[in-house]
């Protein structure tokens, strides 16, 4: 039985060992020469204005949740695109009727306003 997990652990050891071996060499190698442009914060080229601790409108992570939800159900049309032939008519109404209850889900969403930026 343990010679299953033989492959594994021989792959998380070399996996170990090179990101290891990466972070240590890049640490010896590099030059270290800090000044205040380094440890400042980077924005863009841009010069940082305000505080950093800023907050977002709630509707900022409302629309990130729904476009997540929405992105992942997305996902399940892939396998159902590569067996489509072999489900014939019945995976078809199937996936039809999957695609009706997201679309009726986007439209719900839409009527209460929650995609509206501007709220």
């Amino acid at each position: 039985m343990a010679r299953v997990y033989i492959p594994i652990l021989m792959h998380l050891i070399a996996v170990v060992a090179v990101a290891g071996g990466m972070l240590g060499l890049s640490w010896w190698v590099g030059i270290k020469r800090p000044s205040k442009e380094k440890l400042g914060p980077y924005e863009c080229g841009s010069i940082p204005v305000g505080d950093a601790r800023g907050t977002f409108s709630v509707s900022f992570y409302l629309i990130g949740m729904i476009f997540i939800l929405f992105d992942v159900e997305a996902v399940f049309l892939y396998p159902w695109a590569v067996v489509f032939k072999s489900l014939r008519w019945s995976g078809f109404i199937e996936m039809s009727l999957y695609i009706g209850i997201l679309l009726g889900g986007y439209i719900y969403l839409w009527k209460k306003g929650a995609l509206d930026w501007t709220r």
